[in-house]
């Protein structure tokens, strides 16, 4: 897939108020500071097209991008971020869980999580929350560049392992890295074969 377009639609806290449901959607979430403004921009070829910050939780809203007038490119809040506040977090989750859950063309949600790190429960229990809602998802391990081969291996091996103890099957699973764009065909082929599928 080559993006020519990718732009800006809307953002909001109320599913109510997204676009119409007349394209595919495909939400990028995860843990703040798993990266997934830069992957979004990586993916896209448009580097400021998600406003990447060191500060993590910059992300509020429920970020809507229209990408070739084709697909939407679903930007939403990150979760698990301390230093925001309990009513915050708890009212994000609420308007997250809503746009899942209610929104008929969601095609796929890629649930990013940080490669560096062993299992986080609060990855682990968004994952089954997916699952136990048929909310179709992906796992996408970001910043694989910032470990060898070897520990990459062995780090998505656990998770693999610790994924199996609850699932009889795996999802989808892809390995990227925003510095140096792996995964990024894959992650397109994958959107491209959803939305165009070959007959």
């Amino acid at each position: 897939m080559i993006i020519k377009k990718a732009e800006f639609v809307i953002s909001n806290t109320d599913p109510e108020l997204c676009p119409l449901t007349d394209k595919p959607e495909f939400a990028f979430v995860g843990r703040s500071n798993v990266g997934k403004s830069s992957l979004i921009n990586m993916i896209t070829g448009f580097g400021d097209l998600a406003k990447v910050s060191t500060a993590p939780g910059k992300t509020r809203l429920i970020n809507h991008f229209n990408i070739n007038d084709q697909w939407f490119l679903v930007d939403l809040p990150g979760y698990g971020y301390a230093k925001v506040g309990r009513s915050s977090r708890e009212q994000w989750l609420s308007f997250i869980r809503k746009y899942m859950e209610i929104r008929e063309n969601l095609y796929c949600v890629f649930a990013l999580i940080d490669s560096r790190h062993k299992p986080q429960a609060n990855d682990v229990e968004f994952m089954n929350y997916l699952g136990y809602n048929e909310i179709p998802f992906a796992m996408v391990f970001t910043k694989a560049d910032k470990l060898s081969r070897k520990q990459l291996d062995k780090n998505l091996a656990i998770y693999k392992g610790e994924m199996l103890k609850t699932w009889e099957e795996l999802p989808p699973l892809f390995v990227t890295s925003s510095g140096t764009k792996l995964g990024r065909d894959e992650l397109l082929g994958f959107i491209d074969n959803i939305i165009s599928p070959t007959t």
